[in-house]
């Protein structure tokens, strides 16, 4: 591979809303923009993966359900698409989001091709595949494995890096390469999209956007919103990433009916994002927060829990306020005072925006993953 070469990357990840699906299309569109191939795999075309673009390509994985297994196989069968598409298409790399299963199948592709014709395999670790899996007896040496079997490995914190480290008892060089954020425009008007949702100009409108996993916390979520006064100041728009039904009877309960919005798999996000006045998170714990820098990039703050690598996305008290006590009381106070102090806002929401642009945009961590490509490929140029 010569200098400056276009790259061909395969690309697998979850393609359900959540943070490394979005990140792993976010990553392919960039990619492919600067002239390189982007080859995505999977069992379904990631949420937000535009339908045509020059450069960008999806290969549909195929999973039989044979009645010889209890349960239908995914690991196989997309380990032989990930070889079949390398061969194809003589990939350089197959960059794979979470290590299960796709850094096993991606691993066990390459063992499936001549030496010649393999890719070498790149492994982000976006949090539960440590956090979570890498605990379980039953993932932990396959994790593991893997990881060390990858040509490199990289996690979207420092944080998520010191975790694998611990977890995982992993020696190997990991990179560290931080999420990134690129908005497309809005498509409606902020008080368009307002108005849509039913909320007036007093109103301050508070933003959570989330799978809805159990780390995210929405019973803490619902909580501090209803310990936020004046009531009727505020409304809470959920972007949920999964079903809400779950949480209904405890919005009856904390009588938030008139409070709440809940919106299910939006792909025009940045119309809602531009719309709010302040963002709010209740984790339990977060590797990075991706939807926490898409609110930063409109220039939102937020009121977050200070965990895991949150505090490498936002400086509390500059580019938004994080709360180290995971009480509904102490997070409701943080944000009724967002929400009593517009010149406050402002000046967190000016400087969050200007920390996602010079920190976690596409010009800032897209060239890094691009050197990392190379320099697995043995072209450090």
């Amino acid at each position: 591979m010569g200098a400056g070469a276009s790259l061909r990357i395969g690309i697998t990840c979850y393609p359900s809303v959540g943070g490394s699906g979005i990140l792993a299309s976010a990553l392919g569109e960039e990619l492919a923009r600067r002239g390189h191939e982007a080859h995505f795999i999977g069992y379904e075309r990631p949420f937000r993966l535009p339908a045509q673009a020059p450069g960008i390509f999806f290969h549909p994985v195929v999973i039989n359900d044979y009645g010889l297994f209890k349960y239908p196989d995914y690991t196989l069968p997309l380990s032989v698409k990930m070889a079949e598409v390398s061969r194809a298409h003589a990939l350089d790399v197959l960059h794979v989001h979470y290590a299960v299963p796709h850094a096993t199948a991606a691993i066990l592709a390459r063992e499936m091709l001549p030496r010649e014709l393999r890719p070498r395999v790149v492994t982000t670790l976006h949090g539960t595949d440590t956090t979570l899996l890498g605990r379980d007896a039953g993932y932990g040496p396959a994790i593991r494995h893997a990881l060390d079997r990858s040509d490199a490995v990289t996690t979207v914190s420092a944080y998520l890096e010191r975790e694998t480290r611990r977890v995982l008892a992993l020696e190997r060089p990991i990179d560290v390469i931080h999420n990134f954020f690129e908005p497309r425009p809005a498509v409606r008007p902020r008080d368009q999209v307002r108005r849509a949702l039913g909320v007036s100009d007093s109103e301050v409108l508070i933003l959570h956007a989330s799978n809805l996993r159990p780390v995210k916390r929405i019973g803490l979520l619902l909580e501090t919103v209803a310990r936020i006064r004046p009531r009727g100041a505020f409304r809470l728009l959920i972007l949920a990433g999964a079903d809400f039904s779950p949480h209904v009877a405890e919005v009856r309960r904390l009588g938030l009916e008139d409070r709440v919005i809940v919106l299910r798999d939006v792909a025009d996000m940045e119309d809602y994002l531009q719309a709010a006045d302040l963002g709010l998170f209740t984790s339990e714990s977060e590797s990075f927060c991706l939807s926490l820098l898409e609110a930063m990039s409109f220039g939102c703050p937020s009121v977050s829990t200070a965990v895991g690598g949150i505090p490498e996305v936002v400086v509390s008290g500059e580019s938004g306020l994080l709360v180290g006590e995971a009480s509904p009381e102490a997070l409701a106070r943080a944000v009724e005072r967002l929400m009593g102090d517009p010149a406050l806002r402002s000046s967190l929401g000016r400087t969050a925006r200007a920390r996602a642009r010079e920190r976690f945009s596409a010009e800032s961590i897209v060239p890094k993953y691009v050197g990392l490509y190379r320099r697995v490929c043995g072209d450090p140029a």
